[in-house]
């Protein structure tokens, strides 16, 4: 069966979640009838996670429910996003890029996925202005040293991350 063109995955590792993530979440939920918000398990680019993956995808599964976005599960993964995506009959991977250096790797990526899966796409969404620079590591870092995070991130996450990581 081919894969269904109104349903799209948005890989990641959301660790933690961001504004930034939710803005592309929202705005993928406008273009795909279905997206699944696929948490991976275990990054292999970003090595050990602050977050369990049920952690993650229950603060993305908050966030989703609070803002109303239709159309939005949340499910993790821990095999290849291009196996995932048709798993889930999803013939879009959707990914947003804030800087060139997104560029670079997600264009690699992108290419590394067509071999394996030719007829499943890859959909770039820009960031919105406003979250151009916000990057979960980045506000790892500022929650580790008491920086204000609450205007980054949903409350619940900003919370998880003084418990953790607040001195």
């Amino acid at each position: 069966m081919p894969p269904d063109p109104t349903r799209a995955i948005l890989p990641g590792s959301y660790d933690p979640v961001t504004f930034g993530h939710l803005d592309v979440i929202e705005r993928a939920s406008k273009l795909f009838q279905a997206v699944v918000v696929a948490v991976v398990n275990l990054p292999v680019r970003k090595g050990k996670t602050l977050f369990t993956a049920e952690e993650r995808c229950g603060f993305i599964e908050q966030a989703v429910e609070q803002a109303g976005f239709e159309g939005v599960t949340v499910r993790p993964f821990s095999n290849l996003v291009v196996e995932f995506a048709e798993q889930n009959n999803a013939r879009a991977i959707v990914k947003g890029l804030r800087a060139i250096s997104d560029f670079e790797y997600e264009f690699e990526m992108n290419q590394l996925n067509r071999l394996q899966a030719p007829d499943v796409e890859t959909v770039y969404l820009m960031s919105s202005p406003q979250y151009s620079f916000l990057s979960s590591s980045g506000v790892r870092e500022l929650a580790t040293f008491g920086g204000k995070i609450d205007d980054l991130v949903p409350a619940s996450v900003a919370m998880a991350l003084k418990e953790r990581l607040g001195r």
